[in-house]
């Protein structure tokens, strides 16, 4: 890092007089120096003056709200993010923006207490056996910083960040501590749940109880902060000493929280309860489903899952945004040409149209989007899921359910039944369901459904290692799309960098030259939590079965020689759609080649 420190004589002389800030003297200052002229600072101390209540707000979010033009650059309104970064260069302190899936949470909020980072408008960001690091957004007012140093006795470097975000911050990161302190509390000793490795410790008792105000704190703060930092997954993890929470974004795990075990217990307890499980079974696996709405209003799904570890239930929950998963087509990542020949092999009245590709790679999305298109009042779309990934009013949905006898293939006979136009199948698995599958095509409905193949050729290799007749396959299967996610470029850091040629033959073969002139490489910042990469697209390999494709289908073809007819009629391999992708400066050559088999 960076050395953050500034010396009384390096620091440049502020346009600002020392204390708190106050709205006169900014909007001297930024009239000095260009960002706003003299007749809209005029309207705003007006607003300021005839405003109520205004003591405890920050100056610089009152003028945010104003949406004060900007002198410099015509069109465009002076936020918030750029007038801390103005206070930052005006008071002489470097500017940071806050990443609280970085921040040790239960570390900082030892520190100070939460009524003197309130007082002082201060929030530790970094704390070190030497070295503290204190994120302000009053920067000229430091009267706090001489008693701070020597109570600590640490090194303290100073930041200035938006006033929104530290006093979001505080609250939230203050009061979740407080409630597992609270939680922790409650019990007189340390009782842990039934374990694998169980620690008995003799005269101590006690459990803390789900419905704890304070576990319900932590778990309606956890909810909403994993959908705020775009996660797709939330674990819970117990361990012996401390459990740990972890958040997947972007693809990428990263730990967020830790928790004292009979806090994670409880909070899983309470997480149990919410989705109607079994709160007193911890031996065997469970499922759930809870739904409740995001801090902007919006309904979410999550799907739970628990499983008995070592140290107690690891409990998963995956986070379905209805805003991702009926994305239309052309956001998934599809070029024009791939949507319009997907559009068409989805439109066909009967046939079976196959996704492909591992756990994880937006098969379930691209299906939803599709679906969600098609699903027009004169259809009747019906799906059999395991499970039910979104629950959407178009279609009438069904969850396979072992326990009843209620599989995939026994679901679809019995919505061949239910006078269906579109059915989908959450999964081909086996060969009752293959055949089932078949059936319905073969009585004029179409299947959409999904296979674990690493290409789109290979679909056709699996159906015939299922035991389904060739013939069969040649004359139902309509096409195969064939995908990955790949992480894409930060637009925030990326920048401009050549295409190594060992990388790009690695990707496309030997005899592959990179693409003329520089594509775009990963950097990191604050904004991609210093991966380079800011949220992913779809990388598709799509192969509608042509009849010269059919004729090939037998029980003792060779993939390779499929495959390669398959290339030689048009298919663009998920290795080309990649490069494209890369070429375009989307994404890396390195994020392709994670999420691509090796090359044979």
């Amino acid at each position: 890092m960076n050395d953050l420190r500034h010396s009384p004589a390096d620091r440049p002389a502020s346009r600002l007089p020392p204390g708190r800030l106050a709205l006169e003297s900014i909007l001297d200052a930024l009239v000095a120096d260009g960002l706003v002229d003299a007749q809209q600072a005029e309207r705003a101390r007006v607003s300021g003056r005839h405003g109520r209540g205004l003591d405890a707000v920050h100056p610089l979010v009152l003028l945010a709200n104003l949406k004060l033009p900007s002198a410099r650059v015509a069109g465009t309104d002076l936020g918030l993010e750029q007038l801390t970064e103005w206070l930052a260069e005006v008071s002489g302190h470097p500017y940071r923006r806050i990443d609280p899936t970085r921040l040790d949470v239960a570390g900082v909020t030892e520190l100070i207490s939460h009524a003197y980072a309130r007082r002082h408008r201060i929030l530790p960001l970094e704390v070190t056996g030497e070295h503290a690091l204190i994120a302000t957004s009053e920067p000229l007012a430091l009267d706090w910083l001489p008693d701070l140093q020597r109570l600590l006795r640490r090194r303290i470097d100073v930041v200035v960040t938006s006033p929104l975000d530290l006093h979001r911050y505080t609250m939230e990161f203050f009061g979740v501590t407080r409630s597992i302190r609270g939680a922790h509390d409650v019990r007189e000793g340390g009782s842990e749940a039934p374990s694998f490795e169980q620690l008995v410790e003799l005269g101590r008792s006690g459990d803390v109880n789900a419905d704890d105000h304070h576990i319900v704190h932590i778990v309606d703060w956890l909810l909403q902060y994993a959908y705020q930092q775009r996660a797709s997954d939330i674990h819970l993890e117990p361990r012996r000493d401390v459990g740990r929470v972890r958040f997947r974004i972007d693809g990428l795990l990263h730990k967020v929280f830790e928790m004292p075990p009979p806090v994670m217990n409880a909070a899983i307890s309470r997480i149990k309860v919410l989705g109607r499980m079994d709160l007193g079974e911890r031996r065997r696996p469970q499922d759930g489903r809870i739904k409740t709405r995001s801090p902007g209003g919006s309904e979410v799904e999550m799907r739970l899952s628990t499983m008995p570890t070592a140290f107690g239930e690891k409990t998963v929950m995956r986070i379905f945004d209805p805003d991702t998963a009926f994305k239309p087509i052309e956001q998934l990542g599809f070029d024009a040409a791939e949507a319009a020949a997907w559009n068409d092999l989805v439109q066909r009245p009967h046939g079976i149209v196959l996704v492909t590709g591992p756990t994880g790679s937006g098969k379930t999305t691209t299906l939803y989007s599709a679906l969600k298109r098609l699903a027009t009042p004169d259809l009747n779309v019906c799906t059999i899921e395991d499970p039910i990934e979104m629950v959407a009013p178009e279609f009438n949905q069904t969850q396979v359910h072992a326990a009843i006898d209620l599989t995939f293939a026994s679901g679809v006979r019995t919505l061949l039944r239910q006078d269906p136009d579109i059915i989908m199948i959450g999964e081909i698995r086996d060969l009752d369901t293959a055949q089932m599958a078949v059936q319905a095509s073969l009585t004029g409905h179409l299947v959409l459904s999904t296979l674990h193949t690493n290409d789109a050729p290979s679909a056709v290799t699996r159906l015939l290692d299922l035991g389904l007749p060739h013939y069969l396959i040649a004359s139902t299967l309509n096409g195969v799309l064939a995908q990955r996610l790949v992480r894409t470029l930060c637009p925030h850091c990326k920048q401009p960098r050549s295409v190594p040629e060992e990388a790009w033959q690695a990707l496309l073969g030997t005899d592959a030259r990179p693409p003329a002139g520089e594509t775009q490489g990963a950097v990191g910042c604050l904004e991609c939590r210093n991966t380079g990469y800011l949220g992913r697209v779809g990388l598709y390999e799509l192969m509608p079965v042509t009849p010269a494709l059919r004729k090939r289908i037998r029980p003792d073809m060779e993939l390779a020689d499929f495959a390669a007819a398959a290339q030689e009629g048009g298919l663009r391999t998920l290795r080309a759609a990649g490069a494209a992708k890369v070429a375009q400066g989307v994404t890396t050559v390195e994020e392709v080649l994670t999420v691509l088999p090796p090359r044979e």
